[in-house]
């Protein structure tokens, strides 16, 4: 296919209600004549914003005290402090792959869109949806998810500075919806000041990691060296503790796990194929590193584990903090940059999970794809995917309900949903290294090392998809079972019912737009 005309460049605007201002470079509109899309969207992403967006939407550090207890079940401190040293490393392998993917084609469909141009072409239609899907899936648990991760850090705080407060499942659920309605309403009402919210929160992400770790080497005892770092638990019952920490480990890796949530926001960001790629690196890098200040912080302060882990707060992080200060008002202040940035979390993720979905349905591969991928024309956003994020997100936060570990469920399954996307997209990308046609022309390359590293990618995720199916107690029961593998078969089925019945016949894969030379 050879790249489209001059006359092909103006034709992205036909239509479009877009202001002159918000229609991004010159390459931009270039890039969006070779993708064979029109630009509904606002592009006021700069790179300081967009690189804000991503380091907000993976508040890695800010997370793992929260997820903390999963990974202290199977495998102890050891295994948090080294699962943070493997994932650092192996995942920047995995998003120097999708970076530069990301720069050869800069489009808010992401990975099911690569996937379309780079499987083999005997397969690409098929694997595309299903990847489609896999995004769909992981973006939409992943909101629900860390709105879920809110609520129940508020009802942990109710109960540390309430004793005569009365647990109950139902109070999580309903803050959760709280959470969800107001971020909801950020992405609605002030949609247009997105980008200068990212700034401001990306600054409370970097300055609040001081206000947490200073105080807890100042206050906490710390713990021996060799215990902390080379003593692996096994408080799961499993076989051996080996097991248990293969388990535990998908826990620390996850928190790098969503990087791509800025490829989403493709079509608002300025300059995209350049500034995409250089977001997700800085973003993987420094974050990744300030989530390894937090797990070596907390791993050397947290104090005693069984104490810890049979907190009335049920939210282990806050027994830490108040050990360490022994101040309700010391707790309560760490506590609450932690909230801040969560909530800044959700806001951001509301607007990633919707723009993957829409982008999904303006390519029909979703029930309603006309109605879903309808964009506001005086207020440039997805309204209705934004709509139908929001019903999602209050649906699963029912699952509170009725059981115990409903976060370790949803975590996990928006981990083997992004990861899978991850593992059929790079190994696309090796397939059209080795056997296809000449990769397209991009801004941020890889080189000759390229093939290299994304071999390291797939196997660094290989044990990860496999263990993160993998319930933390050996003594399964209804309510402690990791309920993820059966909602991600299940949705799965659902969408190859959905096929076989329609999307078949209408959804033919984003390549067949595509303008550019093979």
């Amino acid at each position: 296919m050879a790249d489209p005309p001059e006359g092909d460049d103006e034709k992205v605007f036909e239509g479009s209600t877009v202001p002159e201002r918000f229609r991004g470079t010159s390459t931009d509109v270039h890039d969006m004549a070779v993708l064979g899309k029109t630009q509904v969207l606002r592009r006021n992403f700069s790179f300081n914003a967009i690189f804000g967006f991503s380091s907000t939407v993976m508040v890695a550090w800010e997370i793992l005290p929260v997820i903390s207890v999963f990974a202290l079940t199977d495998g102890g401190t050891a295994i948090l402090f080294w699962a943070l040293v493997a994932g650092c490393i192996g995942m920047t392998f995995v998003y120097a792959s999708l970076a530069e993917m990301a720069s050869m084609c800069p489009t808010a469909g992401g990975q099911y869109h690569w996937v379309s141009e780079f499987a083999p072409p005997s397969i690409q239609k098929e694997l595309s949806y299903t990847v489609g899907w896999l995004c769909a899936m992981g973006w939409q648990v992943y909101l629900a998810g860390i709105c879920f991760m809110v609520g129940s850090v508020l009802q942990g705080l109710i109960v540390l500075n309430d004793d005569s407060y009365v647990w109950h499942s139902w109070h999580g659920t309903l803050l959760t919806i709280a959470v969800i309605v107001f971020s909801i309403a950020f992405n609605t009402i002030l949609a247009d000041r997105l980008p200068y919210i990212e700034i401001v929160a990306v600054a409370i992400h970097f300055l609040g990691l001081f206000g947490i770790i200073i105080p807890l080497w100042v206050t906490a005892d710390r713990g021996n060296a060799h215990d902390v770092l080379l003593t692996f638990t096994n408080t799961g019952g499993w076989q051996s503790t080996g097991l248990a920490c293969m388990i535990g480990v998908v826990t620390p890796v996850g928190l790098l796990i969503g990087y791509d949530c800025s490829v989403h926001m493709s079509e608002e960001t300025q300059d995209a194929s350049r500034v995409l790629p250089k977001s997700i690196m800085w973003s993987t890098v420094l974050n990744g590193l300030m989530a390894f200040i937090m797990g070596t912080t907390f791993v050397f302060c947290l104090g005693n584990l069984d104490d810890v882990l049979a907190t009335p707060t049920y939210e282990p992080f806050l027994a830490v903090f108040y050990n360490a200060t022994n101040s309700l008002s010391g707790t309560n202040t760490m506590a609450a940059i932690i909230v801040i940035m969560l909530i800044f979390a959700c806001i951001s993720e509301v607007a990633t999970a919707s723009r993957q979905l829409w982008s999904f349905a303006r390519d029909r591969g979703v029930p309603f794809s006309g109605w879903l991928s309808h964009v506001s024309p005086h207020m440039n956003i997805p309204i209705r995917a934004v709509t139908v994020s929001l019903i999602i997100s209050t649906l699963l936060s029912l699952i509170n309900i009725g059981s115990s570990v409903a976060l370790n469920a949803i975590n996990s399954l928006g981990v083997l949903s992004i990861l899978a996307s991850y593992y059929i997209t790079i190994g696309c990308l090796v397939w059209r290294r080795l056997f296809g046609a000449p990769l397209p022309q991009r801004r941020w390359s890889l080189g000759k090392y390229g093939l290299g590293i994304n071999i390291v990618a797939l196997l660094f995720i290989t044990p990860l998809l496999f263990f993160d199916t993998w319930p933390l107690y050996r003594d399964v029961t209804a309510e402690n079972l990791n309920w993820s593998p059966v909602m991600f078969v299940g949705v799965l089925l659902i969408a190859a019912f959905y096929y076989v019945v329609k999307a078949r016949h209408q959804y033919t894969g984003p390549v067949v737009l595509v303008k550019r030379n093979a």
